[in-house]
Formats: structure tokens, sequence, C-alpha cells
């Protein structure tokens, strides 16, 4: 093996080019955030300076060939973080733990370790897709402004997230120094900080042009996100939320220790503010959507995920056994000033001469923070799982302030069964359990028991979307799993190559940000007529961020849909219908039937975009008004015979098309047979409405067209026909 060393230097860094390996594409160049790497002249290989080299791997995990071997440790300062708040006195100390930066030199201090990467994977990591390396170069200048104008391109809760926000699995854990194995740069710290020393700006309230009119169910995150978006693009938003304060989880179901109510408060008073109609004890049956539809011109579903999960193990209806969801609200309730912790308690059963145990069934972050604000109101409390702790759902720096104040949390355990006494709980049975690995289902051990005396049960293991209003908002929850390849610019960036740093404790970051995109994907589509769905009406529980970029990408599918409902016209001319012709060819045949089905529709006046399966994007999708859809058949006439697996595949992978109309096309050199019906059949399972389907010969298009109308051309006649006539009975209404 032929090899090109460079010469050692005294920073202890080598870097190694396998010269028969490089094949001079200069990823590793483009990537390199040190401007370590160029190119050789002679051999056209990469060549590197081991002086300017920081170790940072990035080059190894960008280089597609595995030419790169790097030895040395990292040139990284050593990370700057405030110290936890650790409260002298626990009991009713709701005082915010996890600190910021107080001062602009440690925040420098801590910008001044990012790398600036030029294809920074921390943005991939981040669900809001957050221009991290900007923001924190802002920070770097002593720019709060500009930090505030980069953070507002992409999220409306900097404070928010930058306080609950699990960045060990997102942001920081993606991190290019913790994809090195190394302490990631504090971008949740960085943003706080951002936030904390200048006013986050308020909405922006474009002047109205139209009078879109959409309305969103729930306030949480989700919600908040939506809502801000409209504003923006100059729509009237009205939201429907059942409880007497906006915000759901922010307000109810995260302790003030870590997001401190005026900060949970912000979003809703500024909104409010801007113009939003918010209307609060409004409770919305699966029975109001028509209704709501009829009053709106679009309806975003953000009503979270409200239905805490049950254990249904012997004794499960034992009293003092409860749900998270009503111990988090009456604890906060209690702990805030004028509240009553000892009324609470004892509406519980549990008080000091009368029991005080508390078992907390799960270790996610709603288990730690039951467990924690237990710990506040002078109870014990033990959190089970029954994961194995190297996979734990909670936030590292949550379990580990959890720990540090008394929570006695234990994985790899299961609860069995309960038992009680004159029919209240006393007794709790905990069977181990081992796990393999991330992927598989933790494995009940028929050995080893652990018995427990308890007093109080909260289960806290999550959360599902009610069924009443799940079963109108059609396919949802979607499974957050990204299938197929990644895409080539994601597997580029190295994202995939490296789980996280032991310190985020090796988490997959690149494969958990890729099934991200998924809810990010299915946000842009309607999964009805004029109805979207976003956060955990979409995806089941997820997280605050996830929700509220979803909220924002629903928002934008809305204002360039501009749907419109039935009995009110356009107060503009509508705009062309979009059509997206996407084809999967072998011979090229069925690409240039695709051309020719495009052409026709232009001089109908669609905007068209004809690609290949392969080159049909997200984006792309969400803002097609129609898909027409065209495969080559495969398969012998004495066998099966099929459209081509690559259109199947990506048919497959499509987003809930929520009644979209597709046309289909087949081309064939043999009896295609039932090919377009089978076809039909899969887009109709993936929510598409097939208004056109048939199938072209070898000689089904003279060679000029200007001799007859032709079989594809009248199809396109066909599809243009279904097309536009929604919308001209829209603009007629």
């Amino acid at each position: 093996m032929t090899i090109t060393e460079t010469e050692r230097v005294g920073t202890g860094r080598h870097v190694t080019v396998l010269v028969d390996r490089c094949a001079g594409c200069q990823e590793c160049v483009i990537r390199c955030p040190a401007g370590a790497l160029s190119m050789e002249p002679a051999s056209w290989t990469a060549r590197v300076d081991d002086a300017l080299c920081v170790g940072c791997r990035q080059c190894v995990r960008t280089c597609p060939f595995s030419a790169i071997v790097v030895e040395g440790p990292l040139a990284v300062a050593t990370r700057v973080d405030p110290p936890v708040r650790h409260p002298v006195e626990l009991h009713a100390n709701v005082t915010e733990t996890r600190q910021g930066y107080a001062t602009w030199e440690e925040a420098i201090a801590e910008a001044n370790r990012c790398l600036a990467c030029p294809d920074p994977t921390c943005v991939r990591g981040c669900p809001a897709h957050n221009d991290i390396p900007a923001f924190v170069a802002a920070v770097r200048d002593h720019d709060l402004e500009t930090a505030h104008a980069i953070l507002r391109r992409t999220t409306v809760l900097p404070d928010v997230c930058s306080r609950v926000c699990n960045q060990a699995a997102q942001c920081e854990g993606s991190c290019t120094w913790s994809l090195a194995g190394g302490e990631p740069v504090a971008i949740g710290r960085l943003e706080r900080f951002i936030a904390d020393q200048a006013v986050i700006p308020a909405p922006v309230v474009a002047e109205s042009t139209t009078a879109l009119s959409v309305g969103v169910v729930g306030s949480g995150p989700a919600a908040i996100g939506a809502a801000y978006e409209l504003l923006a693009g100059g729509a009237r938003v009205t939201v429907y939320e059942r409880d007497d304060r906006p915000g759901g989880l922010l307000v109810w179901g995260i302790p003030d220790f870590t997001l401190p109510d005026q900060v949970a408060r912000r979003p809703w008073d500024d909104l409010v503010a801007a113009g939003v109609d918010l209307r609060l004890a409004t409770s919305v049956e699966p029975g109001d959507l028509d209704q709501l539809l009829e009053a709106h011109d679009a309806l975003v579903m953000a009503h979270g995920a409200g239905q805490a999960l049950r254990l249904t193990v012997p004794g499960a209806d034992l009293d003092g056994v409860g749900t998270a969801t009503a111990f988090l609200q009456g604890a906060k309730a209690a702990l805030d000033p004028g509240g009553d912790p000892a009324a609470f308690c004892a509406s519980l059963g549990v008080a000091p001469g009368r029991g005080r145990r508390v078992l907390v069934l799960g270790a996610g972050n709603t288990a730690m923070d039951v467990a924690r604000l237990a710990r506040r109101l002078g109870l014990e409390a033990t959190c089970v799982d029954w994961l194995d702790e190297r996979f734990a759902l909670a936030r590292p720096d949550e379990l580990a302030e959890a720990r540090s104040e008394g929570v006695d949390v234990r994985f790899s355990r299961t609860l069995t069964s309960l038992e009680g006494f004159d029919g209240r709980v006393v007794r709790a049975l905990l069977s181990h359990t081992t796990q393999r690995d991330r992927a598989s289902t933790p494995v009940v051990s028929p050995d080893g028991l652990d018995v427990l005396a308890v007093d109080l049960v909260v289960m806290a293991m999550g959360y599902r979307v009610e069924e009443g209003l799940r079963a109108r908002v059609p396919q949802t929850p979607i499974v957050k799993r990204h299938r197929g390849f990644a895409p080539g610019r994601w597997s580029a960036s190295g994202i995939l190559a490296n789980p996280a740093s032991p310190v985020c404790f090796a988490q997959p970051v690149g494969a958990l940000a890729l099934d991200r995109e998924v809810g990010l994907w299915e946000a842009a589509m309607p999964r009805r007529e004029r109805l979207w769905a976003a956060g955990d009406a979409l995806t089941g529980p997820s997280t605050v961020v996830e929700a509220m970029a979803q909220g924002r990408r629903a928002a934008r599918a809305i204002l360039d849909a501009r749907p419109s409902r039935e009995g009110r016209g356009r107060d503009a001319e509508a705009p062309a219908p979009r059509v997206l012709v996407a084809y999967a060819s072998a011979s090229g045949t069925t690409a240039r039937l695709a051309e020719v089905v495009g052409d026709e529709l232009r001089r109908a006046g669609a905007t068209v975009s004809v690609l290949p399966v392969e080159r049909v994007d997200a984006l792309a999708l969400a803002q097609a008004d129609a898909l027409v859809l065209g495969s080559w058949v495969e398969g012998l006439v004495v066998a099966r015979v099929r459209a081509a697996r690559a259109m199947r595949d990506f048919v497959d992978g499509l987003p809930w098309l929520g009644g979209r109309p597709v046309a289909l096309f087949c081309t064939y050199g043999v009896n295609p047979r039932t090919a377009p019906a089978e076809l039909a059949h899969q887009v109709e399972a993936r929510g598409g409405t097939v208004v056109a389907s048939t199938a072209f010969g070898a000689g089904d298009r003279a060679e000029d067209a200007r001799i007859r109308p032709t079989k594809p051309e009248a199809f396109a006649h066909r599809v243009a026909a279904q097309v536009f006539a929604p919308r001209a009975r829209a603009v007629v209404g």
C-alpha cells in the first residue's frame, strides 16, 4: 500500500494520506475547517499540513474512500460550563438550576471553541436547522442584534429551546468536536446567552394582502411556530386552546427550575399583542373540525399528545396510582407563590408521617421532572426504566441533576405488579431487564426481583394523541423513520459516520437527525384537504424544538398553497397550478414522454417541474398541487409485470398526500397488464387521488407532433382538466 506521511510536529497530531485510495475528489479539502488540507498538483491527491491540523477528524468522516488517518489529540480549549446551581434548601425551591453565561468573557471564550465548519454538522443535528456557526460568530463579534436576526430566520423560541432542548442528542451531539470524541461547543448556552442579553424581537406582522384565515388547534410549541410564520405571511390567525392558559406543555409540564414561568409565557404574550385571536377554554372535539374548516381557509392541528400512557399491570387500579399529567399540574400550582404544597401532598395521600415514598415509572425527561418536583415537595423519589442506562432517554445533564438532588434512578428495571393494602398501593415488584443495543427491545430476565415499598406511583412513560382527534387526522401519528439511502449531502457531511462522544451518551445523532427530517417533510403536506398537522399531533410525542419547526413548516406550506374555503372567492387571481412530473426511466423513453406531458401542461397554463424520481425532494413534493408519475414496466409477459422498482420504492417513500391529485402513465414493450392499476392502488394507499391513468406503447407518439394529437398530449389534456377545474371552482366561489 502506497502512503504519504506529513512530518510529525510538536502538536502530537499526525495525518496520513493513503494515496492509492485517494481519488482526488477534494471532499476533505472542502470540509476541513482549519485549512490543513490541499491538493498535490503532481499526483492530484490530498496533502496535509500537520501544523494547521486541529485533529477534528472531519476529513476522516467525509472521505468516501477511507484514505485519511488522523492521530493525536484534539486542539480545543476546555469547555466553559457554569456550575449547576444546587439549592442549599431543596424544599419548595423552584429557582432555575441551570445557569447561563454571566459575562461576555465567558460567552466569547466558548464561542472561540467553534471551528465554523464549512459544512456544519451541528446545523443538520438541530431540528430547526439554526445557522449555529453564524450566531456563534456574532457572539464572538459582540453583536447581539445580528445574533438575534440569524436565530429569527429559523426559530421563534430561542429562550425556551436553549433551556429545554436535549442538545446532547441534537446540535451539540452533532458538533464536529463531539463526533471526534471530545466535548462539543456549548451551543445551547450560547443560544441562551443571546436570548437572555437582549429582548427577543416581537413577531413580524405583515400587512395582509389576502383574506387568508387560518385556525390553529392547540397552543403548544407547534402552534407557536405556526402562528409566528402565519402572521409574517399576512394571514389572520385564530387559536383554539382548551385550557385557560396558553402554552401547552411549556406551562403545565416543565417545572420552573428548568423553564421559568415568565419565559414560558413570553411567546403568547408577544403573539396576542401582535394580533393573534387567542380563544382560551375552547375545546375542539372531533366533530368540530368540519365546522372549523368552514370558518377558515386552512386548519393546523397542533393539539399535542395529552393522553398519558398507563401500564396495565396487576394493581394499576389501586388508589395512589396516577399519571404524570395530574402530578405535574398539581405540583407546579402547589409550588407557585401562594400555593399550598402540604395540601397538595395530602390530596395525594403522601405527607410526612403518612408515607412519602414516590415511585416514578420511566426515566425520560418527564419522569425526571416528576421526581425532582417530588423532592421539592419533601418526598422521596425513585425512578425506574426498563432501558439500559447507556440508552437513556433523559438529557444527560438532567439525569445528573436529579441524582444530585437525591432521586434514586434505577435502569434495567420494569414494573411487574403493584400490591395494595386496604385498597391503596403499598408495594411494587420490579423485574430486571437486559438490552443488547439501542435498537433492540429490552428483555425481561426471569432472575432477580426487587421489592420496593411505595406510597404513591406516578406513571411517566410518555403520552399519546387522543384517539378521537387522531381518527379525524388521516395517517397520524406518522412513523418518524427515514427509509432507504441517506441523501448524498447528509452522507457527505460526515454526520452519519460517527456517534456522538461519550459526553453526549454516544447517541447516533446522524440517524436521529435524519429521522427528524421525516417529520418536517410530512408537516408540509396536508393530511386532508385544507388540514395540516404539526408537532405531537403529527408524529406522536416529540421535542419542543421539533414541534416548533414542524409548525413553521406547515404554516409555510399553507402560505404557499393559499387554500380557500368553499363559498369564498380569492382576493386575487388564483395562481397557476404547480405540477410535478416525476419519472423512472431505463431506456429514456419514459423520460421523453414525461417531457412531452410536461410541455403540454405548460401550454395549458400550469407551472411544471419534470424530474427523475431520484431527484425529487421534500420541497418539490410540498410545492406541487398535483403529481404526474411516469414509469416503465418491468417483467416478462409470462411472468408478473409491474411498474419499475424505482417507481414503486418512490411511491412507498412518499409522505401522506392528503387527497392530492395524481395522474399515472406507464410505458411498455410488453402488455402492461395490471401494472397501471397496481401503481394506482399504491398511490391511493399514500393518500393520493388518482385522476387519470394510462399506458403508452412504443409507437404512441408521432415524430412530428404537428401531424396529429397523440396519446401523451391527450393524456396531458385530461390531467390539465382535472387539475384546473378545482381552482376554477375556488375562484368563482
